[in-house]
């Protein structure tokens, strides 16, 4: 077990573009989407120890610890593994809940990661998938590291190389559950497949945007206001919408116009996520 407090980046995602193309019999919805990484991320500061405690540092409020995606994730791991070792966690958030970003599931991949090889496991990549595709369909593609094409539910990922733009995010004051978009009437579940050639080469929408916009004025409005600026879209189900630029001087220009009932950021989308970058790191640093 490697003991010293260590720290670990759970980076956040954009969908570059998102397609519904079908629903099975139990409820999941058929999909294909483009994952990039962004260089913006929560922070896992990260002490093991053989307490057999897991420890999450600041508890959020409404949420009991036993059903935070990191405890959940530590525990399955360490069942699994068979042992009972513990684990202090402190978690510096500043991705937004309910924003699209994949904030809860990278909070849970980078838990597996870094416990993995902190409680030296020495689980494969597809061993911790596995267990991550029980704790949230977007889970796999954070523990793996690369940007990837993904269909089924979203499991099913093949690496790919979208170029590395810069990207204005920006959040209306809406928190929006993703359950409440994929559960309603009027979504479009009945898109074409298309092959991954084809879809690089259209235009790139999002499925759900329609009816976020219709049932959340504020990202209707943030979307009509970036629009303005740059190609901008909505990532996963909301809220936050998105603008590619070319330049970070770009971007940063446009960030600087943000109306005040906006936040947000600018940030490098990256096809290597900052938590391999990581994880790399820290295993050179032990050789």
């Amino acid at each position: 077990m490697i003991t010293r407090t260590t720290r670990w980046p759970a980076p956040a995602k954009l969908n570059l573009f998102l397609y519904i193309t079908g629903r099975r019999p139990d409820g999941y919805h058929e999909l294909q989407t483009l994952f990039q990484f962004l260089d913006h991320s929560d922070t896992l500061t990260i002490t093991a120890n053989d307490s057999g405690i897991i420890s999450l540092f600041p508890a959020i409020e409404g949420v009991a610890t036993e059903d935070n995606l990191i405890y959940r994730a530590a525990d399955a791991l360490r069942r699994i593994a068979g042992i009972n070792a513990g684990a202090e966690i402190h978690i510096d958030k500043i991705l937004p809940m309910g924003g699209g970003l994949g904030g809860g599931s990278s909070d849970a991949a980078t838990a597996l990661v870094a416990l993995n090889y902190l409680w030296q496991i020495n689980f494969s990549v597809d061993e911790l998938a596995e267990i991550g595709l029980k704790l949230g369909a977007d889970v796999p593609v954070f523990v793996r590291g690369i940007s990837a094409f993904a269909e089924g539910v979203g499991e099913k990922l093949q690496p790919a190389e979208p170029e590395e733009k810069w990207f204005l995010v920006a959040k209306p004051d809406v928190s929006i559950a993703t359950v409440d978009i994929f559960t309603h009437p009027e979504l479009i579940r009945d898109t074409e497949k298309r092959t991954l050639g084809a879809l690089l080469a259209g235009v790139y929408e999002n499925d759900c945007e329609k009816i976020v916009r219709r049932l959340h004025p504020e990202v209707d409005k943030a979307l009509s206001w970036l629009l303005e600026y740059a190609p901008s879209r909505l990532t996963g189900t909301g809220a936050c919408v998105f603008a590619e630029f070319s330049t970070q001087q770009d971007a940063l220009a446009t960030l600087n116009k943000l109306p005040n009932w906006l936040q947000g950021f600018v940030a490098k989308g990256v096809n290597t996520s900052p938590l391999l970058t990581a994880l790399n790191a820290h295993s050179t640093d032990c050789q």
